[in-house]
């Protein structure tokens, strides 16, 4: 099976990256983040998130997210998070595992809309887990983008119930191509309080990070990190792959290659009969509908996530990365439309591309 489309992490590591662990692994140096790739990865970051932020090198996105959420919350306090958040649907649990209960919020198209957040809510009720932290994914697990507009509502409003504010940021870079703006722009001056940075779903090789925008929120977090498992020891690795994708702004064309080569594939594939787009591609996931029959066949020959199988009808998620190939774009939609046996193609105004398509929920 040459065409791979199942995930960003089946890419390989960036050659800036493999290039830039190789000049770390020269020599000895102090360990713990106690190393000049590290102090020189905060100062950067600080450049792009603002002079209070601080760097918390980790091994992936799941333990960024889980040491974030642990250190925000009390054994007595939840998590609001969408019904489909990557905390909730991906990560085997490991949440819960750290006794962090999740309170699930409906997400239409992924997204968890301003302006409802109080009713999830129980102050005071001591028969009730109390919900301290707004967790949001960006990008969504349905490949969607939380506008700038919509992040600052729903800080402010989570901000005035008391809550402090996460940002799953495992495709941050992607949003933040999409959208044409900062992160600082989607974070800093939006109100969000810790990010998950992800740095391996856009050419990195292993690791990840926490940036801390609001110190106040996650007491003692540097003890936290070693006592679940997070503080690597030769954090000059981790950092010095963050360095290489700060460099000349390759992780913004990293990102902007992977959400061009997902539009591609799904202008190709909404062109064709018969294929359903049940929601916007806005950075680099396409969700396709398709015929049992098809969507088995293409399975032959690409891999790729079922996403539901549903009767009849097969909702297939294909994710593009920092080198897809626009051939290998093209030979999926070829793939789709001889499985098809396709001859005439939609009309332009039945190609879903509208913000507000129904939400796709998992299993």
């Amino acid at each position: 099976m040459t065409l791979d489309f199942t995930s960003d992490h089946a890419a390989p590591a960036h050659p800036a990256v493999l290039a830039a662990v190789a000049e770390a692994n020269r020599g000895r140096t102090p360990s713990y983040g106690a190393d000049p790739w590290t102090r020189e990865a905060e100062r950067r970051l600080r450049q792009v998130f603002g002079p209070t932020a601080s760097y918390v090198p980790v091994f992936n996105g799941t333990g960024a997210n889980v040491l974030a959420l642990s250190a925000m919350t009390r054994r007595w306090e939840s998590v609001l998070c969408a019904e489909d958040a990557h905390v909730h649907t991906d990560e085997t649990a490991a949440p819960e595992r750290a006794g962090l209960k999740l309170v699930l919020a409906p997400s239409p198209a992924g997204r968890i809309r301003p302006g409802g957040l109080a009713p999830h809510l129980a102050p005071g009720n001591r028969h009730r887990a109390q919900v301290s932290v707004l967790s949001l994914t960006q990008s969504t697990e349905l490949g969607t983008c939380y506008d700038v507009a919509d992040l600052r509502a729903l800080c402010a409003e989570a901000h005035d119930l008391g809550l402090a504010v996460h940002l799953d940021g495992a495709r941050l870079a992607n949003a933040a191509a999409t959208l044409g703006v900062s992160w600082a722009e989607l974070t800093t001056a939006v109100g969000v309080d810790v990010v998950s940075l992800g740095s391996s779903k856009n050419g990195g090789l292993l690791g990840d990070g926490l940036v801390v925008l609001d110190p106040g929120t996650v007491p003692g977090i540097e003890f936290l990190q070693k006592a679940v498992g997070q503080l690597p020891a030769k954090t000059r690795f981790v950092s010095a792959q963050l360095l290489a994708l700060l460099e000349d702004d390759l992780w913004h064309r990293n990102a902007e290659h992977a959400n061009r080569q997902a539009s591609r594939l799904a202008a190709g594939l909404g062109a064709l009969p018969d294929v359903g787009l049940p929601v916007p591609t806005e950075a680099n996931a396409v969700f396709v509908d398709l015929a049992a029959p098809v969507a088995d066949r293409l399975t032959q020959d690409v891999a790729l996530t079922t996403w539901r199988a549903s009767g009849e009808r097969r909702l297939l998620r294909l994710m593009t990365a920092w080198d897809t190939d626009p051939a290998d774009v093209d030979r999926v939609v070829a793939l789709v439309a001889a499985a098809l046996g396709a001859g005439r193609p939609k009309r332009a105004d039945q190609v879903c591309s509208s913000p507000t398509a129904p939400a796709v929920p998992r299993p």
